[in-house]
């Protein structure tokens, strides 16, 4: 008489948690947990950006922006009211709003995170009438932060080289 065990698959689960404010992910195999730290939310990557950008001494005087929630999961009542009301899918995360009328718009992408299929249609349409999108990926908020100004400042001062032309 032979046994035979038999081979079963390992499961493994995940869960992302808060603990002590930072989002951590549990993952269960085996019956043994373990932690990593959780990817960034594009919301806290696009918080840190506009924080940041608050703070530059050009902001208000020299450009304005208007963030975007178009990502949002709505139900059918409100997804109709957004499309009625001009909500588009695949809009850019963060409208910066220039001296000169110049318009800058940046996508929020966490790590290497692919763009969905509504903004590989938008972005495209938007560069036919002349407005770029660039896309700003990063893995932390500070990082996200430091890319943004880093931008704007170069976007700012392009503009001044086309305004003292």
């Amino acid at each position: 008489m032979t046994c035979t065990k038999a081979k079963t698959k390992a499961k493994t689960t995940s869960q992302t948690v808060r603990i002590n404010g930072a989002r951590v992910r549990l993952i269960t195999q085996n019956g043994k947990v373990t932690t990593k730290a959780a990817p960034m939310l594009e919301e806290d990557m696009q918080a840190a950006m506009v924080a940041r950008l608050r703070k530059m001494p050009e902001y208000g005087k020299r450009f304005l922006f208007a963030g975007d929630m178009n990502a949002e999961r709505r139900g059918h009542k409100a997804r109709t009211k957004a499309l009625k009301t001009g909500m588009a899918a695949g809009e850019p995360d963060l409208r910066i709003y220039g001296e000169g009328g110049r318009l800058l718009l940046i996508e929020n992408k966490v790590g290497n995170s692919p763009l969905t299929d509504s903004q590989e249609k938008r972005h495209p349409a938007l560069a036919a009438i002349g407005h770029r999108v660039v896309v700003l990926r990063a893995v932390a908020p500070d990082e996200a932060a430091n890319r943004a100004v880093s931008l704007v400042r170069d976007w700012l001062a392009a503009g001044l080289e086309k305004i003292a032309a």
